[in-house]
């Protein structure tokens, strides 16, 4: 697992007052089919040689979300995991990418893990995910977000 230079992303809508822009990924100047929710890529994870994290931001001056994406570059996106809250400031920082597991600041000081599992796993939801993390209902995540501070 490494930090990937060769991501990149194109808009291809841009946001409404109801929905986010969503932008298509480009991988080693190749475009994909697949489109993800974002207008800013902030830094991008190679897994392995199917499966990338991206982290995607909005622009959008107080009111920033940081977008987590797991995509597969053969099926497409596996999970979407949003970190924020109304009327909060997020600057994404620090990445740092060690083994299994992926840390990094936003919202303040607050410092966030990623773990990530290729494998579905059971969640439970509503008990699941510290304060800011907003997921999609369901019963499997492949994502595991800890805030350490």
């Amino acid at each position: 697992m490494h930090e990937a230079n060769n991501v990149a992303i194109i808009a291809v809508h841009e946001a409404t007052e109801f929905s986010q822009a969503r932008s298509t990924v480009v991988i080693g100047r190749v475009a994909t089919n697949i489109i993800v929710p974002g207008l800013v890529l902030e830094a991008a994870v190679q897994i392995d040689s199917r499966h990338y994290l991206l982290f995607l931001t909005d622009d959008i001056i107080f009111e920033e979300w940081l977008t987590m994406v797991l995509i597969d570059i053969n099926h497409g996106v596996k999970e979407i995991v949003r970190i924020g809250q109304a009327w909060a400031s997020g600057y994404f920082e620090n990445l740092s990418v060690k083994e299994e597991k992926i840390t990094f600041r936003f919202l303040g000081e607050a410092e966030w893990r990623v773990k990530i599992s290729l494998t579905a796993l059971l969640r439970f939801p509503f008990f699941a995910d510290p304060p800011a993390v907003h997921r999609a209902p369901g019963w499997k995540k492949y994502l595991t977000i800890d805030c350490l501070k």
